[in-house]
C-alpha cells in the first residue's frame, strides 16, 4: 500500500509531470482520476485546506464552466465555489498530490519535490 496520493487528470500536462517525477523518484501512487472519482466536499475542503490553500485558489477559473455558474461574479462564496468543485469535479484545479510530508496543488509539477 502507498501513502502518497495524487488526485489525477490524465489529459493534463501538469498532472502528468507529478505523476512522472513521483514514478521518477522511486514512487508508485495510489492515483484517483478524480473527475470519475470526485472527492467529497468534505474531502475537497480538507485537501485544500491542507495545502494552504482558499477555495478561489484551488478553483480552475478559466474554465467555461466556471462563469456559466455565475462564479466569476463579485463576492462569491468560498461555500459556493466548493459546492460548485464537488458538483462539477473539472472545476477543480489540479493535481493535488498527498504525502506524510504534506499537501500540495502541484503546479508547475516541481512542486512535487517539495512534500517527498
Amino acid at each position: 500500500m502507498t501513502d502518497i496520493t495524487i488526485y489525477h487528470n490524465p489529459v493534463c500536462s501538469n498532472s502528468r509531470g507529478a505523476l512522472a517525477l513521483l514514478r521518477e523518484r522511486g514512487h508508485e501512487p495510489r492515483v484517483i482520476a478524480y473527475l470519475h472519482t470526485p472527492p467529497s466536499r468534505a474531502e475537497l475542503a480538507a485537501l485544500i485546506a491542507a495545502a494552504g490553500l482558499t477555495p478561489p485558489e484551488a478553483v480552475r477559473s478559466k474554465e467555461t464552466l466556471f462563469s456559466e455558474l455565475g462564479l466569476d461574479a463579485p463576492g462569491t462564496s468560498d461555500a459556493a465555489l466548493l459546492d460548485a468543485m464537488a458538483a462539477h469535479p473539472v472545476l477543480i484545479n489540479r493535481p493535488f498530490v498527498v504525502t506524510p510530508r504534506g499537501t500540495r496543488l502541484c503546479r508547475p509539477p516541481e512542486r512535487v519535490l517539495d512534500i517527498l
